[in-house]
């Protein structure tokens, strides 16, 4: 059964970030909030989100000895792709308000929160954002992107063999996919599925006529070619900045922005490479508002979703330049079974429950299972007993909800 689940407010107000599930843990790096200071440089900032405790923590900074230490860690930016191989995360790209774009590829040890930058070879790619990463085995690829230098989208494909280190221009053969960038490219068995993103009528370079394609593009690791593909019959609208993930193999895209059509999205679609068609899902629960630039993790069964941007509720679901910037998270749950989800909520850690953020994030989450009510007011008044005020506010919240529905 297909259901979102938890709904928690209070986390990193972060957009255009990117992140990496490692075990039971989501690592958040980087991204911007609207208001904040980007000129001046600093380190990435990384978030980690606990699946278990549901808690959101912030590790330190890192201590430089020295500018050739300073080096070693990547500054703050937006628009970069991380991906995790074996208990590194590669960060590769992005750009900030200072800087501009990048191309060195930085490493962090997850084991010991530590950031360097392996030794590397070969042709790298160009700086750039919004291009897509992903990982078959010790491969890393790399596709698309707008790209500084050229000024113009790009449509190559580079691999990074993690094992030498050493960067590979692909000669792909094929009808390529088109330039873009803010699309995403999903692996499923040793095939990179391509979908959506932000490309230029006229080819390569930008100019303001902005086409979103809705068709998948296949590129097949092995033969190093694009595939010809047939056509689908239903097809969701084209899109930029959505997520995409690969679940039972199948590919799942939500969310992402038109600008042709000025419209954000919350939509969610399943891709079966088999029949080669599209299905638009309609889990149950409450899911998040229409909205961009967000992330999402997969954990087990389930998928966390978090931050992003949408527009202004006063401004309908288009309007570009009156967005604000999410705090927020959604856990979408593929088992058949409540009980992990349930389960899960007597493990909050008591910090947790010195904010009405956390009261309304809870709320949330127990009348997502309005059918097991009763079990879940007894788990709540089982984590609250030792914080009796939050205890009573939160269950005058609950009837409050009650009495609305009735």
């Amino acid at each position: 059964m297909l259901r979102w689940t938890v709904h928690l407010e209070g986390g990193p107000r972060r957009v255009n970030h990117a992140a990496v599930a490692v075990g039971h843990k989501v690592y958040s790096f980087g991204g911007y909030c609207s208001g904040e200071d980007y000129e001046t440089l600093r380190q990435i900032d990384v978030h980690v989100f606990n699946t278990v405790s549901l808690r959101w923590t912030k590790l330190p900074p890192v201590r430089t000895g020295g500018r050739e230490h300073a080096r070693e860690v990547p500054y703050m930016r937006y628009g970069h792709t991380a991906v995790l191989v074996e208990e590194t995360v590669l960060i590769w790209g992005g750009r900030n308000d200072t800087e501009g774009a990048c191309n060195v590829l930085y490493a962090f040890d997850v084991s010991q929160h530590r950031w360097f930058t392996p030794k590397i070879s070969g042709t790298v790619p160009g700086a750039r954002d919004g291009h897509s990463a992903c990982v078959l085995g010790k491969a890393m690829y790399i596709f698309g992107g707008y790209e500084q230098l050229a000024d113009c989208f790009s449509n190559e494909i580079h691999k990074l063999d993690t094992s030498s280190m050493c960067w590979s221009l692909v000669s792909a053969r094929g009808t390529p996919a088109r330039w873009r960038d803010f699309h995403s490219a999903t692996i499923i068995g040793t095939k990179m599925f391509v979908f959506g993103g932000r490309a230029d009528r006229f080819g390569p370079f930008h100019s303001n006529n902005e086409i979103y394609c809705n068709k998948i593009k296949i590129f097949d690791t092995e033969t190093n070619c694009w595939l010809n593909t047939p056509s689908a019959q239903l097809l969701p609208e084209g899109r930029r900045s959505h997520s995409a993930f690969a679940y039972n193999g199948e590919l799942y895209i939500f969310g992402g922005y038109n600008a042709r059509l000025d419209r954000h999205f919350n939509d969610l679609w399943k891709f079966n490479p088999e029949a080669f068609s599209w299905k638009k899902v309609e889990p149950k629960g409450k899911g998040p508002c229409p909205r961009r630039r967000q992330c999402c993790c997969m954990v087990g069964d389930r998928i966390i979703l978090f931050g992003g941007t949408s527009p202004c509720p006063e401004q309908g679901m288009g309007d570009e330049f009156n967005l604000m910037d999410h705090s927020d998270l959604y856990l979408l749950d593929f088992s058949e079974s409540d009980r992990l989800s349930v389960m899960s909520l007597p493990q909050y850690h008591n910090e947790c429950f010195k904010s009405s953020q956390f009261l309304k994030g809870t709320l949330n989450y127990v009348k997502d299972f309005s059918h097991n009510i009763l079990v879940i007011k007894s788990l709540v008044y089982y984590s609250l007993k030792s914080h009796k005020h939050h205890k009573v506010s939160l269950l005058k919240l609950m009837k409050a909800e009650e009495m609305n529905e009735m």
